[in-house]
């Protein structure tokens, strides 16, 4: 039998991209939940680089970095792909992994966290990244890979509910029907699927947790 562990932490979309990943290829696994900033024994031998979740540990042996366990998890467990079979397909698909990563994450959390002028080009570049989004990677279909939910999807996984939080704090909102029709259909599409649904973290207490630290980051901007 397969030992399976994974350390995260509740509010940590990276840590859901690997429990979305696990569910949907049905692997049995033991979750540990790591107390931040009390970041526990284990997870710094594990993660003696960078210190941080998720750490996957399959048989004693651990993976980090969330995008790399993704990898790892197809590789390891083949059933219920999650990448197309196609080499064209796959390389499509870690391109728009590999930009949700380099360039949606830090630009999103920019508009999270920037205040007045510097907000204003935040919003400005967040937007022009959803368009992106839409157009360039998403298209008509429902799921960036077509029918059925994949890498990408779960790799842009925490727009449905982390970004939802993060305009509703900030009080402005950009991803709208009327603004990203395509893009906002797929954000209800994703969250409908019963892996997805049955694992989401509560929106009230995310909400709470994105008020706190928009709170101190802008407190910090006023010192």
């Amino acid at each position: 039998m397969e030992e399976v562990k994974l350390h995260g932490f509740w509010p940590s979309p990276f840590s859901y991209r690997v429990i979305w990943a696990l569910k949907l290829k049905g692997v049995k696994y033991d979750y540990i939940e790591e107390d931040f900033p009390n970041k526990s024994k284990l997870l710094l031998q594990y993660n003696p680089v960078h210190k941080k979740i998720p750490v996957l540990v399959h048989r004693g042996k651990p993976v980090a970095e969330s995008l790399i366990i993704l990898e790892y998890i197809e590789e390891t467990w083949p059933e219920n792909p999650l990448l197309p079979k196609d080499a064209y397909e796959r390389a499509m698909a870690r391109f728009w992994i590999k930009y949700g990563d380099e360039k949606g994450g830090p630009t999103f959390y920019s508009f999270f966290l920037s205040v007045g002028e510097e907000q204003e080009k935040a919003i400005k570049e967040t937007m022009e990244v959803l368009k992106v989004l839409e157009e360039k990677g998403l298209g008509d279909k429902k799921f960036v890979g077509g029918d059925t939910i994949g890498l990408v999807d779960i790799t842009f996984g925490w727009l449905p509910r982390w970004f939802e939080c993060m305009e509703e704090v900030v009080g402005v909102k950009l991803l709208q029907p009327t603004t990203f029709p395509r893009l906002h259909a797929w954000m209800e599409n994703f969250k409908e699927v019963p892996v997805i649904k049955e694992n989401l973290p509560d929106h009230e207490k995310l909400l709470a947790h994105f008020k706190r630290i928009r709170e101190s980051s802008v407190a910090d901007t006023m010192k």
